[in-house]
This record gives structure tokens, C-alpha cells and sequence, in this order.
């Protein structure tokens, strides 16, 4: 990101507390793609809270759910010209469908705006499926690092033969949904 220092949210960009969003940005990000620097973003590619996404791997998201996810074009440029379009983009859907008394769980910051749950430990996490509903990708809520799926969503992406992209079993009991 050629111009991190000058998008006014200090040395990190992620979502402001509590909530999933962008936060507000003083200019356009600017993704520089050279060689030199490294190699090109994937479709997607992990960038502090967000992630770097191609137009192909966009396409297939907005696709499949387009209300789960939010999209920031960035500048992209190459020293050679000719570069591709990437936007940042969050999963911004956040769903309560973690059920507790069927989990095995610990709850941390509990009564807090920040409540969450303690991924370090031994957990099982128990989907209340109701609460999906729809649903093709989602944040579970207080567990937000996590990022949802399910196998139509999972389809769209091989079938489009986006990049960097990994799959696993999310540890719940809803068979089709991956993280």
C-alpha cells in the first residue's frame, strides 16, 4: 500500500471497534505492484483487517452474497502500467449463531460491549442454523476473527478458480459451512 501513512488511520487499517466497516479515509488507497517489492496480490490476499481482492474474486462474492461483503476500489498501479484492479473489502455481515448451551465455550470481556470468545482453548462451537438462514458468508458474532462460508460460496470460488483462498471444517455442526 503505497500510501498507508497518508490515509489518516495510523499505522493499521482495520474496522473501527465494534462494528464492520472501512473506517473513513482521507484519500483513495494506492496499491503499488512491482516486482521489486514482492509479489502481485492474489484473489485473495490478507491485508491488515481486510483483504486484497481481484475483480474476479469480487464478482464471485457479490454473486453469491452480495449483502455479506463491502468493496473499496483502490488505485492500483504498476511501474510497467497495465495493472489490475483490486478493492479491499470486508465481510461486514455479522450473525449470533453461536449456541452456547450446546458449545463448549469461554466467554471473555462478559456484560462488555466487546464480549468474544476465547479461541485459545479447547472450543466446540455449536451453529444455531436458524440463524444463518440465507447466509453464504458471515462473521459469527464474538468470534469475529473467523470468517464463514458454505459450500455454495465455496463452489462459486473453485469453479472461478480464484487464488488464496483456504478452506476447513468451522468446528460446528452445520455440515456445509467452512472458514
Amino acid at each position: 500500500m503505497e500510501n498507508l501513512a497518508a490515509l489518516g488511520v495510523g499505522c493499521v487499517l482495520i474496522s473501527p471497534r465494534g462494528e464492520r466497516s472501512f473506517p473513513a479515509l482521507s484519500e483513495t488507497p494506492r496499491l503499488l505492484i512491482d516486482k521489486s517489492l514482492g509479489r502481485p496480490p492474489v484473489d485473495w490476499e490478507m491485508f491488515h483487517g481486510f483483504w486484497f481482492v481481484s475483480d474476479r474474486m469480487k464478482g464471485v462474492l457479490e454473486a453469491v452474497d452480495r449483502a455479506g461483503v463491502a468493496f473499496l476500489r483502490c488505485e492500483t498501479r504498476s511501474l510497467k502500467g497495465g495493472a489490475p484492479v483490486y478493492w479491499l473489502c470486508d465481510v461486514v455481515r455479522r450473525l449470533d449463531v453461536i449456541d452456547e448451551e450446546k458449545s463448549i465455550v469461554e466467554v471473555l470481556d462478559d456484560g462488555t460491549a466487546y464480549r468474544r470468545y476465547d479461541n485459545m482453548t479447547n472450543s466446540r462451537y455449536v451453529f444455531r442454523e436458524e440463524a444463518i438462514g440465507s447466509a453464504h458468508i458471515f462473521r459469527p458474532r464474538f468470534l469475529e476473527h473467523w470468517i464463514i462460508c458454505d459450500q455454495a460460496m465455496k463452489d462459486a470460488c473453485k469453479a472461478a478458480g480464484v487464488r488464496g483462498m483456504r478452506f476447513g471444517y468451522a468446528y460446528g455442526n452445520y455440515k456445509d459451512l467452512h472458514r
